[in-house]
């Protein structure tokens, strides 16, 4: 099993502006327009010297398809953060990293992996038709490790590694999954195509043997 690290020092947190603008209209002393902007930086300073943590500002992207209909996210905001570890591999692996969680990695990769190689855009259907050659059915509520795979995959929407929006076409309407703003991060796209790029040198090789 290769040591996947491609997105596993992103820590989960997601942080919406929305949400950290309602925090600060609590506040009695709310005046000035550039709070807002003074919090977030303070923060983003105290989190990296103290805890060695990024805090990283994502830009919603927008779904590729002109033809479609209403986006089922419309509710989630466009600009948000996400907070990522620093710390160099070896030390985040051996001091931080939560072995029993080396499983929704996986399931992540495995995901952003099979909608990588349909062009970045995949239909719910062909999704599922993989994932169900990889023993992962859509049915399946009490997976052994993943609990209920349907809310395993939405968790992805979630976190904002992929991006969920029906589409119009002409055998009618459609869900189609695309990469969002976390799975087209330099630091996971690079080391997904890495990931890839072995995987299928090490089929290649495999078939020559045979």
């Amino acid at each position: 099993m290769l040591p996947l690290r491609f997105d596993h020092r992103f820590t989960g947190w997601q942080i919406s502006a929305r949400s950290t603008l309602k925090l600060m209209c609590l506040l009695r002393n709310y005046r000035q327009r550039s709070l807002p902007s003074l919090v977030i930086n303070e923060a983003r300073e105290k989190l990296s010297s103290i805890f060695g943590y990024e805090m990283r500002e994502l830009q919603r992207s927008r779904p590729s398809s002109t033809n479609q209909g209403r986006s089922q996210q419309n509710a989630v905001d466009a600009k948000s953060y996400v907070i990522t570890s620093k710390l160099p591999n070896e030390i985040y692996s051996k001091y931080v990293e939560e072995k029993e969680n080396s499983h929704i990695t996986g399931f992540t990769f495995v995901v952003l992996g099979i909608v990588h190689l349909a062009g970045g855009k995949i239909s719910e259907e062909n999704l599922w038709h993989h994932l169900r050659r990889l023993g992962l059915n859509e049915s399946d509520e009490k997976h052994p490790l993943f609990g209920n795979i349907k809310q395993a995959l939405e968790a992805l929407v979630q976190q904002r590694y992929l991006q969920k929006d029906k589409v119009n076409g002409p055998e009618g309407n459609a869900l189609m999954y695309e990469l969002a703003e976390r799975a087209l991060d330099d630091s996971i796209n690079e080391r997904l195509k890495e990931y890839i790029g072995q995987i299928v040198k090490k089929d290649v090789a495999s078939l020559e043997v045979d």
